[in-house]
């Protein structure tokens, strides 16, 4: 990887280079695990080839020609096919595009030799050839050759006939700029910014092979190069580079840890419920067992990946497999760097993924965007038949995040009022002051997020759930009696609500209204039953709320409202010690004179205003301390018990959906942390886009091709729901503790409604960020969807099937791209973002894709394009992907680096097609296909090609039928 990808790269990538009866070459003696060279390294050998004055195969003929090149190791004496060169066709003088490339560790030596064999291609689809003739050379001699070329007589296979002669031409990406590099200012770089990639600010152009960035995330790369005309004529140098990621791996496991220690947690939770009548201790066994099978589940999937070695990408034909389900599919960078004479070099990035979707878990039920909509629904009446409480899935989000602000605010609070201590016991009042500003803060934090009635309400539930508890009325009814207990709360408990809320029955959420001919239930916690009671004529309730508080122990509705409110009082009484302190200070008399209140004056005057500081505020402190901690306990449990009743109501099928929810998520997560890396090591350098970074975010445009027919509608589904949740989640950027390619691997923390994942720079990458992110701010990034099918199960689903997905996923995506960009109009200026040769308005092409999501018209695929355009425009990161990431995705991959070649480097028009072709058929992306399924062969057929918009259509003999 480019480290940072800018104008002058001294370490380029290593190519995998196969063998012909053996696996692929991966680096040499002289790699470390991280790919940084520790032997004297030649320059960096790329060259471009034609022929001249060929013979063809036969009388008459004029030869379709191509060049096969192939390494003579001297000290091994084999071949080992390292690159072809397009098919020329007709033409006795044919001229390459595709050129060759070597990695910097391979030649080994100046000695190793290059052979060079020419073929006459008779049938493409069938790989017909004739041999026509050979050449070799050494590396040493292209080296050493006067202007960078050698001449070579091709000879035929007795090495007698002179059949024609081959040019080879070193290239040199970059080498315009080669010598005045260092002297290129700053304006003058901003001023031909025109790419997503600027210098990277660690070390020079010219050690990058020793970069801790080059090879800490980035690994195993492949390049092919190429040499395009130009408008007028000249000609510009274009070199492919695609690597495998570390993350595919190492943010699934990170997250399967993380998911264990959740729900472990979540299990303990459970058990510090206590005491519980035998209905509700039932449920809450058989919620712990669930979750221990889950556990177990990933337990085993963990061990499973932490034994994987090798490759770090997981193969499309693994994409079903039971332990590699967490793993995204076939997770690649492509990078393209543009040599244009008299320009700066220009650099366009992609991420290719397979759709994050649960491929072993099947389809057979749809994706997770129908199964939980269908399981919402049927919360309800599984509430009624586990005679638990529904809770709604915001009131369940809600518990959640109560949960999390408790056990997030307690210990910092605990730790502030600590450092308030120390204040004092150093008779520092503008320490104490300062310590007093962040522990109020904290303080009011915490108050605020526990200023809802679902924990009132649930503590009231928790309460009736305890052994013996039954209603007053209960004691008073006998058979025959008219008056009957009544619950405010659809379930076995009960639930208050301040007399604001009608009855409620099972099945319905908080909050909404009671069917007039719906029985009342009638909890009894001693055999774990349920009673029901008529509604009377008038339809009515039978009895009044307070008449259902337990006879065994009244239940103080009003404490959960004083506990709260003791937590606000501790800390007034804090606030108003410290302002008596400062009083007492002769320095501070004029300048404040606190009055505290009447409420707090018995409190102040007990204290000796001449003694220690420290003693004064110690019992304050601790009795907040101790109303913080009260008031976590209280809350904790109701909200356990919440979670409790939202298990409960699952079961079997809501943890099942957790399980899948979570798959799709690891897949979404490590594609989505790739592409951040990928994107901030390009911009370390670039001012607006760190500004644009800590000020906004960045946008995450994810383009996918898969059809709304059959499985693939599954997996759309499933990729919907996983790129929305991507929404959970914050980067953060930190200084790592040594530039060991082991402390800059991304770590993620958090939990399963909030993740953050933070990612370390050397430190003196890091102390060039801006000032906000090495605060630590949480970086933003927005996630979008832009989908549309191009095969033949999307012609079926545009004639015969329903298209709605698709249209409402382009819809409501649209509209967040939309938002975004008005929120990034305010708060970042347009010089901030990147300048292209296309000057059409931002603002005109997101109109012209809101015109196009809400057009009636089959596989407009101008929808992707315009929707990639508007993320480089806006320094966002680009995602593509399909089922498997190597055939459609390839498809859109090249045909996206031709446009930009086309519209902002001035590519002939006439070389369009061809350099179309030469990507797909000798660049990196059918290298990803021989990666994928040992075959260089895209899996599609003839009859499904006729489906496809033409100009995603592979060339002629470069697909065929074969297992994906």
């Amino acid at each position: 990887m480019e480290d940072g990808g800018t104008r002058h790269l001294g370490h380029e990538c290593r190519v995998d280079m196969m063998e012909e009866e053996g696996e692929p070459l991966t680096g040499g003696d002289g790699l470390t695990g991280a790919g940084v060279i520790l032997i004297p390294k030649l320059p960096h050998v790329e060259f471009s080839l034609e022929c001249r004055d060929l013979i063809g195969s036969g009388r008459d003929r004029t030869p379709n020609a191509l060049v096969q090149v192939a390494v003579i190791d001297p000290r091994e004496q084999y071949l080992v096919s390292q690159a072809c060169t397009e098919i020329v066709e007709g033409s006795r003088d044919p001229l390459f595009l595709t050129g060759v490339t070597f990695p910097p560790e391979y030649p080994a030596s100046p000695e190793t030799l290059v052979k060079l064999t020419v073929y006459d291609v008779r049938d493409k689809a069938r790989d017909n050839s004739s041999f026509l003739g050979s050449a070799t050379f050494s590396v040493s001699d292209l080296l050493r050759s006067k202007d960078d070329q050698l001449t070579l007589n091709l000879r035929s296979s007795d090495g007698v006939l002179a059949v024609g002669t081959v040019l080879v031409s070193r290239v040199n990406m970059g080498e315009m700029e080669e010598g005045d590099m260092d002297h290129i200012t700053a304006d003058v770089q901003q001023a031909q910014k025109c790419t997503l990639v600027c210098e990277s600010s660690q070390g020079t152009p010219n050690d990058k092979d020793n970069s801790p960035l080059t090879g800490a995330v980035f690994k195993n790369p492949v390049c092919k190069v190429y040499k395009f005309q130009t408008v007028d004529s000249k000609w510009m140098l274009v070199r492919e580079q695609m690597e495998e990621c570390t993350l595919s791996f190492s943010i699934p496991r990170q997250l399967l840890h993380l998911y264990i220690q959740e729900d472990m947690r979540r299990i303990q939770e459970l058990r510090d419920l206590g005491e519980l009548s035998p209905h509700w201790d039932n449920l809450r066994k058989e919620v712990i067992g669930r979750y221990g099978q889950v556990i177990a589940a990933y337990q085993e999937t963990l061990a499973e990946l932490n034994k994987i070695t090798g490759p770090s990408f997981k193969p499309s034909c693994s994409k079903a497999q039971r332990y590699l389900e967490f793993i995204p599919i076939n997770l690649h960078t492509q990078r393209m760097r543009v040599t244009c004479p008299r320009q700066t070099d220009a650099f366009y990035d992609v991420i290719t993924v397979g759709a994050p979707a649960a491929h072993f878990q099947g389809f057979k039920g749809g994706g997770l965007q129908r199964l939980l909509s269908r399981h919402e629904a049927e919360k309800k009446s599984f509430s009624t038949a586990y005679q638990c409480i529904y809770y709604s899935p915001e009131h369940t989000a809600k518990a959640q995040e109560v949960l999390h602000s408790v056990g997030h605010l307690q210990p910092l609070i605990s730790g502030l009022a600590d450092q308030l201590l120390q204040a004092a016991q150093q008779h520092s009042m503008a320490g104490l002051r300062e310590a007093l500003k962040t522990l109020a803060g904290k303080t009011e934090q915490f108050v605020h997020a526990l200023k809802d009635e679902l924990v009132k309400s649930a503590l009231l539930a928790l309460h009736a759930a305890q052994p013996g508890y039954v209603t007053k009325n209960q004691n008073q009814t006998l058979p025959g009696h008219q008056g009957h207990s009544h619950q405010d709360h659809p379930s076995p408990s009960q639930r208050g609500q301040q007399g604001q809320s009608p009855p409620q029955n099972p099945g319905h959420s908080p909050g909404q209204p009671l069917a007039t001919d719906s029985p009342v239930v009638v909890c009894n916690n001693v055999d774990g039953g349920f009673q029901t009671a008529p509604i009377r004529e008038d339809g009515q309730a039978p009895l009044k709320r307070q008449d259902s508080i337990p006879c065994h122990k009244e239940y103080d509705e009003e404490e959960w409202d004083r506990v709260w409110a003791d937590v606000a009082k501790s800390l007034n009484c804090v606030i108003a010690m410290v302002d008596k302190l400062q009083e007492q200070e002769p320095i501070n008399n004029n300048q404040e004179q606190p009055i505290p209140k009447q409420v707090l004056a018995d409190v102040i005057t007990s204290h000796n205003p001449e003694g220690d500081w420290r003693e004064q505020l110690c019992p304050l402190v601790v009795r907040l301390k101790e109303c913080v901690a009260e008031v976590v306990v209280r809350a904790r449990r109701a909200m356990t018990f919440v979670l409790l009743q939202e298990a409960a109501c699952s079961i079997p099928q809501g943890l099942f959906l957790k399980q899948r929810r979570d798959v799709v998520f690891s897949q979404a997560l490590a594609a989505l942390a790739c592409g951040f890396v990928m994107r901030l090591y390009a911009g370390m350098e670039d001012k607006g886009f760190l500004r644009q970074l800590h000020l906004v975010g960045l946008v995450a445009q994810f383009e996918s091709l898969l059809s709304t027919y059959s499985e693939e509608i599954g997996m759309l589904e499933d990729m919907e729901v996983g790129i929305s949740d991507l929404h959970r989640v914050a980067f953060k950027i930190t200084q790592a503790k040594t530039d060991d390619p082991c402390d800059l691997q991304p770590v993620v923390i958090g939990r399963r409604d909030h993740y953050t994942v933070e990612v370390p720079l050397p430190r003196l990458a890091f102390q060039t960020l801006p000032h906000e992110i090495k605060e630590g701010k949480a970086l933003q990034v927005y996630p979008v969807l832009f989908n549309v099918g191009i095969n033949e199960q999307q012609t079926i689903a545009d004639r015969f099937g329903d298209i709605s997905l698709q249209e409402r996923i382009n819809q409501r995506n649209f509209e967040i791209l939309d938002s975004y960009y008005k929120s990034l109009s305010d708060k970042v200026p347009s010089e901030c973002l990147p300048c292209f040769q296309t000057q059409t308005d931002l603002k005109d092409l997101l109109g012209t894709l809101g015109q196009n999501v809400v057009t009636k018209k089959r596989k407009n695929v101008e929808i992707l394009w315009l929707a990639g355009t508007i993320c480089r425009r806006l320094n966002g990161i680009r995602f593509t992907s399909c089922k498997s990431a190597k055939d459609r995705t390839s498809m859109s991959v090249t045909l996206e680096q031709c446009a930009l070649l086309r519209d902002e480097h001035q590519l002939n028009k006439d070389y369009f097609i061809r350099a179309l072709d030469c990507m797909r058929r000798e660049g990196c992306r059918i290298e990803n296909v021989q990666k994928n399924i040992k075959c260089r062969k895209y899996a599609f057929n003839m009859l499904q090609l006729m489906a496809f918009p033409k100009i995603y259509r592979p060339p002629e003999g470069t697909y065929g039928k074969v297992d994906s």
